[in-house]
């Protein structure tokens, strides 16, 4: 490899590889989750940052100003902690409309208030026309660790249930949608939004969460891979249990996606003890981001580092990290 591809910002098997070649030895980074856990006796800090470059700016159900906000809060939320305060940087093409920027931070205003976090600095650039694209936004943010609890791969454990928060491919959906001229009936949107609310209801009724992430970038698929590889565990899921929208489906039928690969960004996946399981999915359900919570699969010892995708006609197949890139500039 001797240049970036886009498929290097695809969050698949390219993104793990540069990550894992030349950015983690550099700065002597192990493990790769959402956020990094500080201590900071007597507590635990999560800290994470993210880069936002979608295209289109503005899509149904969103725009790059609130995905912003909730992607950072989502990141600290699956990471277990509580999101607190968050930062942003500008990086603006000459020329991008004020209108445009006044629509984008307000959304970003808005989305604070509702996530219950407070943006309290950041950064503004501006590059010479040509050489942006509109405007992209970076937003770091930190939050507590919920006391008593430890999201980690290494916790994965045989007989774990494999839990979704709410269907999955709606952001992915939008942005093919919008950038094509697609329509759909009823409209597909985007499921951005903040989890934090979501995740502290979990977590009030047990701390037996041993996984979580939220399934963005190489979609669900992905997820699981990671899970699967980071823990040496076979996790086992049911195609019947997915929630897939008829949109979702009927979408990737014509265009030639796999919904397991398309983007997320208002959904989770947990990993959690069995007996666990059932309580959860039962306050998901109450909670409106959590409405069409599933439980979808468990985890077993081997064959380890796979996933396995029973299918709905009986079969088995492997499933795999997104080896390129489907869809750039999703977020």
């Amino acid at each position: 490899m001797d240049r970036i591809r886009l498929g290097h910002g695809s969050g698949g098997k390219l993104m793990h590889q540069l990550i894992a070649e030349h950015l983690g030895p550099a700065f002597g980074i192990r493990e790769f989750g959402d956020s990094a856990i500080l201590d900071m006796n007597p507590k635990r800090l999560a800290f994470t940052t993210d880069s936002y470059v979608v295209s289109p700016l503005f899509f149904p159900g969103g725009n790059i100003g609130d995905l912003a906000v909730y992607g950072t809060v989502n990141d600290l939320s699956v990471a277990g902690a509580s999101p607190l305060y968050l930062s942003t940087g500008f990086i603006i093409e000459e020329g991008f409309p004020v209108s445009d920027l006044k629509s984008i931070v307000s959304s970003m205003s808005n989305a604070a208030a509702t996530a219950g976090v407070r943006i309290v600095t950041g950064d503004t650039k501006v590059v010479n026309k040509g050489k942006g694209d509109g405007i992209f936004i970076n937003t770091s943010g930190i939050g507590i660790v919920f006391n008593g609890l430890d999201i980690s791969s290494s916790r994965i454990r045989k007989g774990d249930k494999v839990l979704i928060s709410g269907e999955i491919g709606n952001h992915g959906v939008a942005i093919i949608a919008e950038r094509n001229g697609i329509s759909f009936d009823p409209p597909v949107v985007s499921d951005t939004r903040p989890l934090n609310s979501l995740v502290r209801a979990m977590i009030e009724i047990t701390k037996e969460i041993h996984f979580m992430r939220d399934p963005t970038r190489g979609g669900l698929a992905t997820t699981l891979k990671e899970a699967a590889k980071e823990s040496a565990t076979c996790i086992r899921i049911k195609e019947g249990s997915l929630p897939i929208p008829q949109q979702v489906k009927g979408a990737c039928d014509l265009l030639g996606f796999d919904p397991l690969y398309v983007a997320n960004e208002g959904i989770l996946l947990a990993i959690v003890a069995s007996a666990a399981a059932e309580p959860l999915i039962s306050v998901m359900r109450k909670h409106p981001y959590g409405t069409n919570a599933q439980i979808i699969g468990e985890v077993q010892d081997s064959p380890g580092g796979t996933v396995l995708l029973e299918t709905a006609i009986g079969g088995t197949r492997m499933v795999d990290m997104l080896p390129g890139e489907q869809l750039p500039r999703i977020c």
